[in-house]
């Protein structure tokens, strides 16, 4: 799925059938209307922050998979997983920043020990989701009808 297409004018929700699975994060924030229904849910500022924010988009996938809406279902697994990566990113590398003048920073342990705990607090639901069997099954069909 293109980042820019015109597939982003699309409710995935009246159209399923069109939602590409994609890697990783990928759509996370232009995926509609997910992205309008979970981007507010998503903080990793500290732990506290964290574990509410977790629950409460884990709270939205098993809404989703009661509706059997599989592409809210894969955008709340995204949205674990980018709490993940992002708060990560910040327990290893001062102030999140990676690269420094185009060249890759060495990674710091831990940098931020609040980040780092927040991470774990996401790690475990996205963890939740993706050994989920309902998941991988509607993960499975998904890829069957739109392949």
């Amino acid at each position: 799925m293109s980042d820019d297409g015109p597939e982003y004018d699309v409710d995935f929700r009246d159209h399923p059938e069109r939602y590409e699975i994609g890697r990783g994060e990928q759509g996370v924030f232009k995926v509609e209307p997910y992205k309008s229904e979970l981007l507010p849910l998503w903080s990793y500022a500290d732990e506290d922050a964290a574990r509410e924010s977790a629950a409460a988009i884990y709270e939205r996938y098993e809404r989703y998979r009661d509706d059997d809406e599989f592409p809210g279902m894969d955008m709340a697994r995204k949205y674990l997983q980018m709490g993940y990566t992002r708060a990560m990113r910040y327990a290893k590398y001062p102030g999140g920043r990676k690269y420094d003048d185009g060249d890759e920073r060495e990674p710091q342990r831990w940098a931020d020990p609040d980040k780092r705990a927040a991470a774990l607090v996401f790690e475990k639901y996205w963890d939740r989701v993706r050994e989920d069997e309902v998941y991988q099954r509607a993960k499975a069909r998904h890829r069957e009808q739109t392949d």
